[in-house]
């Protein structure tokens, strides 16, 4: 099972559409695939129509297996199941403070289902906490989607500043460019910029700012599944097939 981070340290950036196409790309291709949705706004629980778990709170989700398997909820898709999130979850960090071994929870929870998926998508909380530091570690991939302007770019070399020094593989942090608008030369240059910053960390395949990506909130489904031919579904089609080379 390989679990994959869909996070960044900055909101508005593209990251919950990520996980949904993610995880829709990951079960088209015939890998059993959960998406945890564990930030408590509930963005990805809302695009595919499933109600929140109310039963599964903090302590649940970390202490009650049962409670925790019965919380996944089936998708319209084949092979792709949920597991909602509730407002609860925003008590995450508060709870794993005082706990011991918490950095091993997250992992501890996740080997409940290892032989049921072989994909494990987290759709993250924009925030650098006691939680996202527990999904660096047990997170074999950390898809990271920055949009190439001043102020995303700072957020993400704070975010590699991090990882160096709490001793993290930065090697798993897989960033991309997000909603990039190649007319602008601000773009342009920061993309240049951070790219020489860390060469061949970057994936080489990026998301445009498209409007097919913001009608998922209309539509409710993934934007390959409902424009499959479109500049964004291709795109996130392109993404999806560079990630999956770098997980085999």
């Amino acid at each position: 099972m390989k679990i994959i981070a869909c996070y960044s340290n900055k909101g508005g950036v593209g990251k919950t559409a990520t996980a949904v196409n993610m995880a829709y790309s990951f079960a088209a291709n015939g890998q059993r695939t959960l998406l945890c949705d564990l930030d408590p706004q509930g963005a990805s629980t809302f695009y595919f129509q499933v109600k929140p778990a109310k039963k599964l709170d903090v302590n649940r989700f970390l202490n009650d297996k049962e409670r925790f398997v019965k919380s996944i909820r089936e998708s319209d898709f084949v092979n792709l199941d949920i597991l909602p999130a509730n407002m609860s979850f925003r008590d995450f960090d508060i709870f794993l403070k005082d706990i011991r071994n918490s950095d091993t929870r997250i992992k501890k929870t996740l080997k409940t289902i290892k032989d049921d998926y072989d994909i494990v998508i987290l759709d993250c909380s924009p925030n650098i906490s006691t939680l996202s530091e527990s999904i660096f570690k047990v997170a074999d991939a950390i898809l990271v989607p920055v949009i190439p302007t001043p102020l995303s770019q700072r957020t993400f070399v704070q975010l590699m500043e991090f990882f160096q020094e709490h001793g993290l593989d930065t090697q798993k942090i897989k960033p991309f460019f997000s909603m990039v608008q190649t007319i602008k030369a601000l773009h342009s240059e920061t993309i240049v910029d951070l790219v020489k910053q860390y060469p061949k960390q970057f994936l080489t395949n990026y998301i445009p700012f498209n409007s097919d990506i913001e009608k998922m909130g209309v539509y409710l489904q993934p934007v390959i599944h409902t424009s499959a031919t479109g500049t964004a579904a291709l795109a996130y089609q392109a993404l999806f097939d560079e990630l999956l080379a770098k997980l085999r």
